[in-house]
C-alpha cells in the first residue's frame, strides 16, 4: 500500500471521527468482510509499505521459537538482528515525520544520550483464532454507548476493528486482547534527576473477563477485567493487596475498588482511584498507557501514520539483565531498547470544557495490529509538554498476545522517570498458563484470607 493511500484511509478516519456518536457503531457486512483479506482480522492494513520497510502482516509470530523453554523467559527470535539506523541528537531532525513529539522532545533534552536503535520490522502480533473470530462478530454488533463511555453487544474480540471515532479507537486499547490471565512478580522504579534509584516489588494478577471462555456479550456483565496487586517485602507496604473490578461503563457503574492494610488487618472499599489520582510518578490513567473513564476528554482520530515506535523488545526481557544496566540517569538504557516503523492510530484528546483534570491534552499512538499504545504525550494546564510515556512492548508468543515488557513515563519537568514491571532479576516469568482461579477469589472477602496467611 502507498503512503498516499494510506494518507486517504486516514483523512477518511478522521472525518468520520467528527461525526456524531450516536452515527458511529457497527458497520456493515460489506465492511466487515475486509477483516481478513485487505485488512487483518484486527483491523489493520494487512499490506506492507516497501518504502517505509513496513512487511505484509503474514499471521505474526503464533508460537515459540526453539529457543524458548516452556515455562521460561521468553526469548529473542531476533536475537542475531543489528540496528539498521541508530538515530540521535546529531540526525533526529532528517526522521521528524516519523518521531513523535515526546521523542523528539527526548532528543532535545537529553541530547548526549538519548538515542533510539531502529531494527527491521517484524510484524509479530499474533492472537488465538477465536479472538479474530469474535472481532469479526464484534464488527456489525458492538455499539457505543452511555455517549461513547461504554459498549455494548461485543465479547471476546477488539470491539471495534474498523473504528469511526476516537472514542472507539481508544476502547480498542483498553479492550484488547491481553491473554486471558496473568500472573508476575516484578519491580517498580522511580530514576531521579540525579541519578539515584528507589524501588519496590510487587505482584500482580489479571484476569480479563470480556474475554472468559464459554460466556457472550449477554453473560459478561459491565465487568472488562479483574485485577489484584500485592506489595511485597521489603516495602514498609509490604502486605497491602489492592482489588479492582474494571467496569466497561464506568460512567454508569464506576471502577469497584478495595484494599486490604496489613496493619489493621481490614478490607476497606477503595477511595475513588482514576483520573488524575497521582501514582508512582504517573497518575492512575496513565497506567497502561490510558486506563479507565475516556469521559472527560474529546477524543478524535488524527490518522494512521508510520512511526518509529518501541517494538519486539525481547532483549529487555532478558533474565539476569542487571537493572542499573536498563535504568540509567535521565531515561532508560538506550542500548537495551529496540525500535521499528510501524503504522498506528494517532488518537488525541482534549479536556472536555467544565472538566476536571490536571492534563489538558493527551495523544497517543495505537499500534494498528495490536491495538496497544506504543507512545503517549501528556500536556499540562498551559499547553506544555508534561509527561512522555513510552510501552516497549514485545508478543508473548507462548499465548499469542502483544504485551508489554515495560513501561516508561518521563516527567519533563522534574526530569525523573518511572519504569514499571522490572522482572529479569526475578526467578520466574509472567506466567499465562494457569488454572482460572473460582469467582471468590476476586472477592473483597478472600483480601482478607490472602493477607492473612
Amino acid at each position: 500500500m502507498s503512503f498516499e493511500t494510506l494518507k486517504l484511509a486516514a483523512a477518511i478516519a478522521v472525518l468520520s471521527s467528527l461525526l456524531p456518536i450516536q452515527a458511529q457503531a457497527k458497520v456493515d457486512a460489506k465492511e466487515a468482510a475486509r477483516l481478513g483479506q485487505d485488512l487483518t482480522p484486527t483491523g489493520a492494513i494487512k499490506a506492507g509499505d516497501s518504502a517505509l520497510g513496513i512487511p505484509e502482516w503474514k499471521g505474526g509470530l503464533s508460537s515459540p521459537p526453539a529457543s524458548y523453554k516452556a515455562g521460561g523467559f521468553e526469548t529473542d527470535p531476533f536475537a542475531d538482528q543489528k540496528p539498521i539506523l541508530v538515530i540521535d541528537a546529531s540526525n533526529y531532525k532528517q526522521y521528524q515525520d516519523k518521531l513523535s513529539d515526546g521523542v523528539k522532545a527526548l532528543f532535545a533534552a537529553y541530547p548526549n544520550t538519548f538515542k533510539i536503535p531502529v531494527y527491521p520490522t517484524e510484524r509479530t502480533y499474533a492472537a488465538p483464532k477465536e479472538v479474530y473470530e469474535n472481532t469479526a462478530k464484534n464488527a456489525v454488533n458492538a455499539e457505543l454507548v452511555e455517549g461513547g463511555n461504554g459498549f455494548t453487544n461485543a465479547y471476546g474480540g477488539i470491539p471495534f476493528p474498523i473504528p469511526k471515532s476516537g472514542l472507539e479507537a481508544i476502547w480498542n486499547h483498553i479492550a484488547r486482547w491481553r491473554g486471558l490471565q496473568s500472573k508476575d512478580i516484578s519491580s517498580v522504579a522511580s530514576v531521579y534527576e540525579n541519578g539515584s534509584v528507589s524501588s519496590y516489588r510487587e505482584m500482580n494478577e489479571f484476569f480479563q473477563n470480556y474475554y472468559a471462555p464459554g460466556k457472550d456479550a449477554s453473560s459478561i456483565g459491565n465487568i472488562l477485567f479483574k485485577y489484584m496487586n500485592r506489595v511485597l517485602p521489603p516495602s514498609r507496604f509490604a502486605g497491602e493487596i489492592y482489588l479492582v473490578h474494571e467496569t466497561i461503563n464506568q460512567v454508569k457503574e464506576p471502577r469497584m475498588a478495595w484494599t486490604y492494610m496489613s496493619g489493621q488487618r481490614r478490607v476497606r472499599r477503595a477511595p475513588t482511584v482514576g483520573y488524575d489520582t497521582p501514582d508512582t510518578g504517573r497518575l492512575y490513567d496513565d497506567n497502561d498507557m490510558f486506563n479507565g473513564a475516556p469521559d472527560r476528554f474529546t477524543w478524535k482520530i488524527v490518522g494512521v501514520k508510520p512511526y518509529y515506535v518501541p517494538y519486539n523488545n525481547y532483549k529487555m526481557g532478558e533474565q539476569g539483565l542487571k537493572y542499573e544496566d536498563v535504568l540509567h540517569r535521565s531515561h532508560v538504557n538506550p542500548d537495551v531498547t529496540r525500535w521499528e516503523m510501524h503504522r498506528v492510530w494517532v488518537v488525541e484528546a482534549d479536556l472536555k470544557p467544565g472538566e476536571r483534570h490536571v492534563y489538558s491534552k493527551r495523544r497517543l499512538y495505537l499500534d494498528e495490529d495490536s491495538w496497544a499504545a506504543l507512545m503517549a504525550e501528556s500536556y499540562d494546564n498551559r499547553g506544555n509538554l508534561w509527561r512522555v510515556s513510552l510501552a516497549f512492548s514485545k508478543e508473548a508468543y507462548q499465548v499469542p498476545t502483544m504485551a508489554y515488557e515495560n513501561i516508561a513515563y518521563l516527567d519533563m519537568t522534574t526530569r525523573d522517570y518511572v519504569l514499571t514491571a522490572l522482572r529479569t532479576q526475578e526467578k520466574t516469568p509472567k506466567i499465562y498458563d494457569m488454572p482460572i482461579p473460582p469467582d471468590d477469589y476476586w472477592s473483597p472477602a478472600n483480601l482478607r484470607r490472602i493477607g492473612t496467611k
